[in-house]
């Protein structure tokens, strides 16, 4: 299933975080199901640390091509460097389903 389409699915019925700030946060809570994150933010040091935290608090990680995308995944007319989904709601089984 695309990533973008998982986010969209959990915006609609559940509840996500956007913004490298508000993910981090979400992350060090350990509120976080699954993190997302864009491979063109500019500098690369505003996500860099994402994969890590997520990979202490054993929580999903991926990475997308693009900040537009994603942006248009959460619902924004800007670019999104990261976003956390919080409560999965029907895209529950499709992150579940992420390796």
């Amino acid at each position: 299933m695309d990533i973008y389409k998982i986010i969209e699915k959990a915006r609609r019925t559940g509840k996500i975080e956007k913004g490298t700030n508000e993910v981090t946060k979400a992350i060090e809570r350990g509120t976080a199901k699954l993190v997302v994150y864009a491979a063109d933010v500019e500098p690369k040091e505003i996500v860099q640390h994402l994969p890590i935290l997520c990979k202490e608090k054993n929580i999903k990680c991926q990475e997308v091509d693009s900040k537009q995308k994603l942006g248009i995944a959460v619902g924004i007319s800007v670019l999104a460097s990261s976003v956390a989904v919080i409560e999965p709601g029907e895209a529950d089984k499709d992150i579940a389903g992420l390796k």
